[in-house]
């Protein structure tokens, strides 16, 4: 009981004259992949030369608090700092109303005394004792005490309080950046295709359960992963929603310690445990270029024949813009209906290069391979190979056919049609069918061992 009654005590002193503006003047938040987020605040401090703490509130209840760094000014010393979050229960109160006075609901058997206010003087787990305004002690159950208010030395939002040394009256800015978890970020982009030209906008999602709201914050982004001591298991969100500028101008990108640093390019809010997805750029008749390409066997290792799907794709000309690594969804219009055509991983992607976007795998078209010949001793091993080429479709295809093959001076390769050399060791003959047509040729490599 003395405990409560000290510990009540020590809470009621911690009344300070010291304030902070309510918002930051200045306030940034830069999320990282791996689930954590650098927080950056600026506020407006006054404090007057006897005050001895300081409370900073509204800091995330997932901060990492070996990892704040403050800059306070010079006239103010910092000697310690806690974090604090009372989360409230009826303890709690009781605890905080110790020596004060509080509203009390008599059970009925002492109803007769007519006593609606008392001093709290100590409680337990189940009963409260009081001293009623005629100086009666009555032991009542803990839960008829009744609160009219949350003492202020209860810190209900998660604050930072720190202990400091002040030399005279001061009215200056604190800054103050600290590291909090369970908030992490994703790209997304969504390509509307019309013919030859396409349309593609990128969204930012940042998924924030980290116990803080962030108003009207410049957010950024870094691409690439830092290097962490340990990972936080993640939580769930709650809800989500879309933010956009009415311009959305192309998100700023700088090249940063061997990261990528994005710049939203305007400033964001980001609710507690929801996804939000911020839309960063959107251009607009883009070239595009349609590929198919199949991939065939080692040729050397074939038996018997095969038949490989084609893989289609689009090739995007190069855009003059940095692209952060995501998800690029690809949809067309059929009979007014959006119609996905496929989903593609995309790297960080510099400006300027060309950009090839796998949607899936294609419908009318097919290669057959087929073994006409092999020749295997311990000087050489050749393998002459038909290819059949299908185009079921009612368009014209070109399609190019990949085999994997040794280049170099001891391995070559004959054929009836026209190839090259492309990623290095990938033999490549590109056709052109027609609607509803088929083509074949045939191919010998010889590899000397």
């Amino acid at each position: 009981m003395k405990k409560s009654l000290l510990l009540s005590s020590l809470l009621c002193s911690c009344i300070f004259a010291a304030t902070l503006s309510q918002t930051p003047e200045d306030n940034s938040l830069i999320v990282y992949n791996g689930s954590v987020a650098l927080v950056h605040e600026k506020r407006a401090l006054k404090v007057n030369q006897n005050d001895t703490q300081l409370i900073y509130p509204d800091v995330a209840n997932t901060i990492e608090v070996d990892s704040i760094n403050l800059k306070l000014p010079k006239t103010i010393t910092l000697f310690s700092q806690q974090f604090r979050f009372d989360r409230l229960t009826h303890a709690k109160l009781l605890d905080a109303h110790v020596g004060k006075e509080v509203g009390v609901s008599l059970p009925q058997k002492l109803q007769h005394l007519g006593v609606t206010k008392a001093t709290l003087l100590a409680f337990d787990t189940s009963n409260a004792l009081i001293k009623t305004p005629k100086e009666q002690i009555l032991t009542i159950p803990n839960n008829t005490v009744i609160f009219s208010e949350v003492p202020k030395e209860l810190i209900t939002k998660p604050s930072l309080v720190w202990n400091v040394g002040v030399k005279n009256n001061t009215q200056a800015p604190l800054e103050i950046d600290y590291l909090i978890r369970n908030i992490d970020y994703s790209n997304n982009y969504i390509l509307n295709v019309a013919k030859n030209k396409a349309t593609l906008e990128g969204w930012i999602t940042v998924d924030n359960r980290s116990g803080k709201h962030f108003t009207n914050t410049q957010l950024h982004v870094l691409a690439g992963t830092i290097n962490r001591v340990y990972d936080e298991p993640q939580g769930y969100y709650l809800k989500a929603s879309r933010v956009m500028s009415e311009s959305a101008n192309e998100v700023s990108h700088q090249a940063h310690e061997g990261y990528h640093f994005y710049t939203i390019p305007f400033k964001v809010n980001l609710s507690d445990n929801e996804k939000t997805q911020i839309k960063f750029l959107e251009k607009k008749d883009i070239p595009i270029t349609r590929r198919y390409v199949a991939a065939m066997s080692f040729p050397l290792y074939l038996r018997g024949e095969n038949e490989q799907s084609v893989t289609q794709s689009l090739e995007l000309s190069k855009l003059d813009i940095v692209l952060p690594k995501g998800t690029v969804r690809t949809y067309s219009k059929l009979q007014k209906n959006s119609v996905l055509l496929g989903e593609s991983a995309l790297e960080h992607m510099p400006k300027n290069t060309p950009i090839n976007l796998k949607l899936g795998t294609n419908f009318d078209t097919k290669v057959k391979e087929k073994l006409l010949k092999s020749t295997k001793n311990d000087k050489y091993h050749t393998a002459r190979i038909e290819y059949e080429v299908r185009n079921e479709s009612d368009e014209q295809k070109t399609i190019a056919i990949t085999i994997p093959f040794n280049k170099d001076v001891d391995s070559t390769v004959t054929s009836n049609k026209k190839f090259t050399y492309t990623k290095g060791n990938l033999v490549t003959f590109t056709l052109t069918l027609q609607p509803n047509s088929k083509e074949r040729f045939e191919a010998e490599f010889h590899d000397i061992k």
